[in-house]
């Protein structure tokens, strides 16, 4: 098995790179890549791991799930911190690149979630995800209230508590909540509300809320070329 993965992602590193090239996104992005795929572990009539156990389909397609996440969002955030960010948090920064702010077709969305791990019917109609009929939309931080968003843990609930604090003057309040969730002082929150900005366009209140949020993280603390502090 460890040689079949290596091929794949060989293979797909090809495959992907173009697929980005050609701007495809979402979950078409992620469909074409996992038929893909096929092509590499559909020719072997056994895959096996090295205590001879075989190797099903699903672990395939989980495993190659995961490479296909890690390109997205590897290209999207502009570097290799994929790995420290939860799938609800990669969900939202996909979605935004693909979809920005549009209701989508709830089948294509399920496409998308489905592809990263992501139980729509689960998570929708709860935090930032909403299902209404049968269109699915992400709200940013202009629909929600601090009320619903008592005790984050996600990055993206924490940054969009931040951002209402930020926009209507909750300054100790946002401190509290940057200094307890330890992301005062955290270069992957910023890189993540950037590469949320950059999906949206200027017109949008989530964009303009993030760029002024962004611009008092950067001119209130210190940098050392990796991380920047928000507060003194």
């Amino acid at each position: 098995y460890n040689n079949v993965k290596k091929q794949m992602q060989e293979y797909l590193d090809k495959k992907l790179d173009f697929l980005w090239s050609q701007d495809i996104r979402g979950a078409d992005f992620f469909i074409s890549a996992i038929g893909s795929s096929i092509e590499v572990f559909g020719k072997y009539e056994k895959i096996t791991d090295n205590a001879d156990n075989e190797i099903k389909v699903p672990q395939l397609l989980e495993d190659v799930r995961k490479i296909v996440s890690e390109y997205a969002i590897k290209k999207v955030l502009q570097g290799d911190i994929g790995g420290e960010i939860s799938t609800m948090t990669r969900f939202y920064v996909l979605w935004r690149s693909a979809y920005g702010q549009a209701k989508v077709p709830f089948d294509d969305a399920r496409k998308l979630a489905t592809s990263l791990g992501v139980n729509l019917e689960q998570e929708g109609n709860k935090g930032f995800i909403k299902k209404e009929s049968e269109i699915v939309r992400v709200i940013g931080p202009e629909d929600r209230s601090v009320d619903e968003i008592k005790e984050p843990t996600e990055l993206i609930d924490v940054l969009h508590k931040a951002l209402i604090l930020w926009r209507y003057g909750g300054k100790e309040s946002l401190k509290e909540l940057l200094t307890e969730t330890e992301y005062a002082n955290n270069d992957t929150f910023r890189r993540v509300a950037q590469a949320i900005s950059e999906s949206l366009p200027n017109e949008i209140d989530e964009k303009r809320w993030i760029d002024g949020f962004l611009t008092g993280f950067t001119e209130s603390g210190k940098t050392d070329g990796k991380q920047t502090k928000l507060f003194e």
